[in-house]
């Protein structure tokens, strides 16, 4: 049977809270997880039997393990101040996605079962029992959530809506109902390394193809070498960079920029993935699982740095949580941040004046920025607060002539997100990933009508796969989204490059 055509929802001519819709997104959620993907992430292969016993014993454990989980389900009241920040809500209509909604899904049953006014007197205080319509309500919301902590922003409690979803998710994988696009992606890491399941051999053969390709545009032979030992930089970048337009094109930049600099670098075929969607599931095991692949890597590689690629989520892992899951990097040269991103690495050699550009090379492009959720709103790069937002744009505007940033209040820690983030970048949740991405292309909208912008540059792999897709829904195209590091890749004058002139 044909899938439904998906409409995009309409442009609003002032961005004002929504009309609610009740239930609008009711429905099933996303595919479950078979049991071949949920048994190599140590989840039960289906439903438990005993699922609600189950559910509440893992519930208590991760109110036992995280406090701040504890905080997030006694502080909120109801202000409201969330109500209109997620994209999801804004872009369906349904009540359900605003987040002191969605987070009550999950806290009705806390009530329930973990304070004494639930026990004895759930109807008072909004308490529910756990039922198999509770269980399908979680699973259909909680995957109508990217975790980008936008609403987060906003919250005078600081309640993090995405540790919430991240539990409840976590909370149905150890009974047995876990997603289908999350776990096959982590049981693929566990298997051969990397999210797409690129055997070494495969891997190995594109890379080869990449330095052909840059050697016949420059006629400067530019390596892209993997599993070499005793090099400076381990490269670790989400394997997407691997695979298609434009990510492919942001490795070549990598390489480039690593190129000219002098420095000696590797990928990993047994650490080839940057992403972690461990985190997506909530699964502090899966995480640390995979977080501890890239540690091996540089110990039997003998690097001095690792550096992290355009990857968005795989930079909040690996900002916030490398050193906790796989910890201590004491083997590394202590004169470099552990870990660096890609973006902090060029930005500095900018800085140093140790590379040309002609800029000129990106002149049919007119350039805005996306801040990926996940770098903007829980890293930092570079030596201050904000280096996260600034360093990207200075790297843009380093190799081109025409910048301009969309509105404020879409942009920095406030950034939209594109609506396909936290697990959600799978085909049966498109009419989801389409009106989330409402509020971005708004934005896009507006700095195209007053400033002719042709092109989005983004360093998330996640933001550049859904742009891809949703930017025809209203009236872009697809191409129009480009890479950081292939604008660095566009401008870079590499030392002994054929010119026009030597033509």
């Amino acid at each position: 049977m044909a899938a439904p055509k998906v409409i995009a929802p309409e442009f609003r001519e002032y961005p004002v809270i929504p009309i609610i819709k009740v239930d609008a997104m009711k429905g099933n959620g996303p595919f479950i997880a078979a049991p071949q993907y949920q048994q190599p992430l140590n989840f039960p292969s289906e439903l438990v039997d005993n699922w609600q016993e189950k559910a509440i014993e893992k519930m208590g454990d991760l109110l036992s393990r995280y406090r701040s989980f504890q905080v997030y389900m006694d502080s909120c009241v109801k202000c409201g101040a969330c109500t209109d920040k997620c994209h999801y809500f804004i872009g369906t209509n349904d009540p359900k996605n605003m987040p002191v909604a969605r987070q009550d899904l999950l806290r009705s049953v806390y009530r329930r079962y973990f304070t004494l006014a639930g026990k004895y007197f759930p109807k008072l205080v909004g308490a529910r029992d756990l039922d198999e319509d509770v269980l399908n309500e979680w699973y259909n919301y909680f995957h109508q959530c990217s975790q980008c902590r936008r609403c987060s922003v906003f919250c005078p409690y600081g309640i993090d809506t995405a540790e919430v979803s991240m539990a409840a998710r976590e909370i149905m994988d150890s009974i047995g109902k876990g997603q289908k696009y999350c776990n096959e992606i982590i049981a693929k890491v566990f298997k051969i390394g990397n999210n797409l399941g690129l055997p070494e051999p495969a891997l190995r053969d594109t890379l080869e193809g990449l330095e052909e390709d840059i050697e016949d545009t420059t006629g400067v032979a530019v390596r892209l070498p993997l599993d070499e030992k005793g090099v400076d930089i381990l490269l670790v970048t989400p394997s997407a960079d691997f695979f298609v337009e434009p990510h492919v094109d942001g490795l070549m930049g990598y390489a480039k920029v690593f190129h000219e600099s002098g420095v000696s670098w590797t990928l990993s075929s047994y650490a080839s993935e940057g992403a972690n969607f461990g985190m997506f599931i909530g699964s502090y095991e899966n995480m640390q699982k995979i977080a501890l692949r890239i540690r091996k890597a540089a110990l039997d590689l003998g690097v001095k740095r690792i550096v992290f690629g355009e990857c968005g989520h795989a930079w909040r892992v690996a900002y916030s949580f490398l050193n906790t899951l796989a910890g201590p990097f004491d083997f590394l040269d202590p004169n470099y941040p552990v870990p660096q991103h890609i973006c902090e690495f060029t930005y500095n050699l900018i800085q140093e004046g140790k590379l040309n550009f002609d800029k000129s090379k990106n002149d049919d492009m007119v350039l805005t920025f996306h801040d990926s959720c996940n770098v903007a709103r829980a890293t930092r790069m570079g030596d201050k607060p904000g280096g996260q937002m600034e360093i990207p744009r200075a790297v843009i505007k380093a190799v081109c002539n025409h910048y301009y940033d969309m509105p404020k209040d879409t942009i920095g820690d406030q950034t939209f997100c594109c609506g396909g983030g936290g697990g959600l970048l799978t085909d049966d949740l498109m009419p989801l990933r389409v009106k989330g991405a409402l509020p971005r292309m708004e934005a896009l909208k507006q700095v195209v009508d007053e400033h002719q912008v042709t092109h989005l540059a983004a360093i998330c792999a996640i933001c550049k796969t859904q742009f891809a897709k949703v930017l025809p829904y209203y009236g872009f195209s697809m191409d129009q989204i480009v890479s950081v590091h292939q604008l660095v890749s566009n401008a870079i004058i590499l030392t002994g490059q054929e010119t026009d002139d030597d033509e």
